[in-house]
């Protein structure tokens, strides 16, 4: 069992940034795969960014060039640096966790896996961006 706690939401204008962080209980050495989703009001949960162990790395067509997903083994700790910030990527943001191989393979292979591809979940930090 992990426990994943997120920081770092807050308000910002369109254009800005935020660094999103997400801790671990677990040794993130022993967790094949992270990522970052996001729901709003409304909406399905989408992923934003992942990242497995080796390194690799998967994100939304949405976010590419504009996001960057980081894991610090040492520290136990999943990152996610915003830049350039819209209106649409408010929503909460989670993080996730997974211990399972076919889920590292997926982002390995370039593919971002849906929530449902997760099992560990924190509870969320919310995010607005106003135009």
């Amino acid at each position: 069992q992990v426990q994943l706690v997120e920081s770092g939401g807050g308000s910002v204008q369109a254009g800005g940034s935020l660094s999103l962080s997400c801790a671990a209980s677990a040794h993130t050495y022993r967790i094949y795969s992270m990522g970052w989703f996001r729901q709003a009001p409304g909406k399905e949960r989408e992923g934003v960014a992942a990242i497995e162990s080796d390194g690799y790395t998967a994100y939304a067509d949405s976010v590419k060039g504009r996001f960057t997903i980081s894991l610090d083994k040492d520290k136990n700790t999943l990152s996610l640096q915003m830049n350039s910030l819209k209106p649409e990527d408010t929503a909460m943001y989670y993080c996730a966790a997974d211990f399972r191989l076919e889920t590292a393979v997926a982002i390995t292979a370039g593919r971002l896996p849906g929530s449902v591809e997760f099992v560990h979940w924190g509870q969320g930090t919310q995010v607005t961006v106003s135009s």
